[in-house]
């Protein structure tokens, strides 16, 4: 077996597990989202707030969707071996990769600036539809109970929400548990810190392993890129279209 030959025959089965897997996700978050009850009942109840996996679903949906058109396209790319085909795929990775290495660079050189990014998407959304909207409100309980935070910044968060108007009083979360009513007074006691700075400690906390698991990521797609550009580049030598 030659040198392309095995590199052909590495990328087609590696592709082929991206694509199964991909499809696998997406299959899955079409049954999340489309019936959440019965997936629970497979996979037994986790937690109070286990409907929060249809939510989740669809962002297995839109995993799953691209990890299927990047496996078909490395597959099919290389086992017709189609110049158009693989270089639509080393453009995908490409494109990929670059957005994660843009967010990066946002996320460490900027973090401030990412900061106000969130801010002004998260604290509207807080406002407006924490209260009155189901997913919103479970995405926001599910984040408050696991990091035992208080909204994005704090409790300020909350201050005119639909919430507080219909409630007259802050989320549980942003009081001690020991409190009964969370008004003005607990949760300036209290001093619960915000889902923000939380996720920033526990992401600092963890830095090796999330370091790891990008390093990993990109590491894969510097490799498919280089692949898919060594089959490309074989197939224009020996004139194949």
């Amino acid at each position: 077996m030659g040198c392309f030959t095995f590199i052909k025959v590495m990328m087609v089965l590696f592709n082929l597990i991206i694509f199964l897997g991909g499809a696998a996700l997406l299959a899955v978050g079409i049954w999340v989202s489309v019936d959440g009850g019965s997936f629970l009942k497979v996979i037994g109840s986790i937690s109070a707030q286990a409907m929060q996996f249809v939510n989740v679903g669809y962002f297995c949906i839109a995993i799953g969707a691209v990890l299927v058109l990047l496996g078909f396209l490395g597959c099919c790319g290389a086992q017709k071996e189609s110049k158009c085909l693989l270089i639509m795929f080393f453009a995908i990775i490409m494109v990929i990769f670059i957005a994660e290495l843009a967010a990066a660079v946002v996320a460490l050189v900027y973090s401030s600036f990412a900061e106000s990014i969130l801010k002004a998407w998260a604290t509207p959304a807080l406002k407006s539809d924490y209260g009155t909207q189901s997913d919103v409100t479970q995405i926001w309980n599910t984040t408050m109970t696991e990091l035992k935070c208080c909204g994005f910044t704090n409790y300020t968060d909350f201050s005119g929400s639909s919430y507080y108007s219909s409630h007259h009083s802050y989320p549980p979360f942003c009081c001690q548990s020991n409190t009964t009513i969370c008004n003005l007074a607990a949760a300036e006691s209290s001093a619960i810190e915000g889902c923000f700075n939380r996720l920033l400690l526990t992401l600092k906390q963890n830095a090796n392993i999330v370091g790891g698991i990008a390093a990993g990521i990109c590491a894969l797609e510097i490799a498919a890129m280089v692949v898919s550009m060594v089959l490309y580049c074989h197939i224009d030598k020996n004139g194949v279209s």
